[in-house]
């Protein structure tokens, strides 16, 4: 049987620049605003143009995005975490340790970290948003189907 629907969710990843608000775009087109999707990071980092050229690919605007840290939220409290990176994770932890806050893992490639030309790098970027994307399918639109 399938997880009930978290009415507040926030993506989490080392420096919100590239992997949370990508998975923050994602859930927000695809829900709208059936639910309240927040990203943010350990430390804030500068919003990576690639990153809004593979989500402008498919139609989704990412350039307005503001880089900001957990501690820059306006609200700290949301029903589900999800966390993408091992730093996120742990600081997900270290936050949600008192509250009653579900946190998922969802270990996410850093697609910073590849090298070689710009059509490789731009693939791995687009490899990134389409997992994101099947994830988040699966977790949130059909749930049943992430129970198997």
């Amino acid at each position: 049987m399938g997880e009930e629907r978290p009415s507040s969710v926030l993506f989490a990843c080392t420096m919100n620049a590239v992997r949370s608000p990508m998975a923050a775009a994602l859930l927000r087109h695809l829900l709208g605003r059936s639910l309240y999707v927040e990203s943010a990071g350990v430390k804030a980092g500068t919003l990576d143009p690639l990153a809004v050229e593979v989500m402008d690919e498919i139609g989704i605007a990412l350039a307005a995005h503001k880089p900001r840290r957990f501690e820059d939220l306006e609200d700290g409290f949301f029903d589900l975490v999800v966390s993408l990176s091992p730093e996120a994770q742990h600081k997900a932890m270290e936050l949600t340790r008192t509250a009653a806050t579900q946190v998922e893992y969802w270990p996410t490639l850093d697609p910073t970290s590849v090298e070689g030309t710009r059509e490789q790098r731009l693939a791995a970027y687009r490899h990134v948003r389409d997992a994101l994307m099947a994830r988040i399918r699966a977790r949130f639109i059909d749930p049943v189907a992430s129970d198997t």
